[in-house]
């Protein structure tokens, strides 16, 4: 007999075939184990991978969203820089009484934009001078005596908005 009849015999009869699980048969167990370590490795890289890119993401739209306000804002802070001329003729207008009519109406209109926006006028008779607030022009005594460096008289309103000052006041003040 030729050897592969011998071979096809054996398969048949079950001759030659070993019933214990050879060392291929473990080997062949091995990768599988390897293959599946190594896929929940893959697993968890890109989980993290994931979760970074997610993370940067958010940093990023935290990122986008302040600056889109912070260039909100300089665009007001510019219009209402803009507008101070107008505010400072309206204020000189209300202290002599020359408001009435139609301009009256338009300069309320004016002052609710601005308070919409957090614009505020300061700087009063009185105050305590502040160098942050206030520039000092002049010196012009009060009446009474003052125990600290108090505001005389008001040149020209400063301006502040949502609390930092855009204008300082012009002032005149009045030492102790």
């Amino acid at each position: 007999m030729t050897d592969s009849h011998q071979d096809a015999d054996r398969e048949t009869t079950g001759e030659g075939v070993d019933s214990t699980p050879s060392p291929e048969g473990v080997e062949q167990d091995s990768p599988v184990a390897d293959r599946s370590a190594e896929l929940e490795t893959l697993v968890a890289e890109r989980t993290a991978d994931l979760q970074r890119l997610q993370a940067e993401y958010v940093n990023y739209k935290k990122r986008v969203d302040r600056d889109r306000d912070l260039s909100r804002q300089a665009g007001i802070e510019h219009v209402l820089t803009d507008f101070m001329p107008v505010l400072d003729a309206i204020t000189l207008a209300k202290q002599h009484d020359d408001i009435d009519g139609g301009f009256k109406m338009v300069a309320d209109e004016l002052d609710k934009v601005t308070n919409k926006h957090g614009l505020v006028a300061f700087g009063a008779v009185g105050d305590a001078f502040d160098p942050v607030k206030h520039e000092a022009l002049m010196a012009i005594p009060l009446d009474h005596p003052v125990d600290v460096t108090t505001v005389s008289q008001v040149m020209q309103q400063g301006y502040e908005l949502k609390g930092r000052v855009i204008r300082p006041a012009r002032v005149a003040v009045a030492n102790p």
